[in-house]
């Protein structure tokens, strides 16, 4: 399943949408790298097991399923979340990028691919709409976490130092 969506952080010609700095999403989307608990209300555990420059290792938990990931930093435009392929889970990767089309606009990508081949996609396809439809509502509720953290000040820079 390859599967990606936008979502609007900004746009200039709508003043219901508080406009958010690049900067404010990057460090909200560090600190849903990071800190997941507070996005994922089902997540019961993850450690940071390995910091590099640039990236880390991860340890989830969510009941008896447990993943370890690699997540790769590219400040200011894209976290990348690799899951590679152990016990019955095949590898796996998330792309989010900040895109800035405009001025003043900004928008988040999400881009998913499970891994999986044409025919496997294919026989999947049914189950494959499920977890489109859970990872685009997951990617929502993020954001809207991120906007409230912006609100209440937290992703500002003097607020992380």
């Amino acid at each position: 399943m390859k599967f990606e969506h936008l979502i609007e952080i900004n746009d200039p010609l709508n003043p219901l949408i508080d406009s958010l700095s690049r900067e404010q999403v990057w460090r909200g989307l560090v600190l849903h790298a990071e800190s997941p608990k507070l996005f994922v209300p089902h997540l019961d555990e993850c450690d940071i097991v390995d910091r590099e420059p640039g990236s880390f290792k991860r340890k989830r938990r969510f009941g008896e399923l447990r993943i370890e990931d690699k997540v790769t930093l590219t400040p200011l435009e894209e976290v990348l979340y690799e899951v590679h392929a152990q016990g019955e889970i095949s590898a796996s990767s998330l792309r989010v990028t900040i895109e800035a089309p405009g001025d003043a606009v900004l928008f988040v990508r999400f881009k998913y691919d499970d891994g999986h081949d044409a025919a496997t996609d294919q026989a999947n396809a049914m189950y494959d709409e499920f977890k489109k439809s859970a990872y685009q509502e997951a990617d929502i509720d993020a954001i809207r976490i991120l906007r409230e953290l912006a609100a209440a000040g937290r992703l500002d820079a003097t607020y992380l130092n």
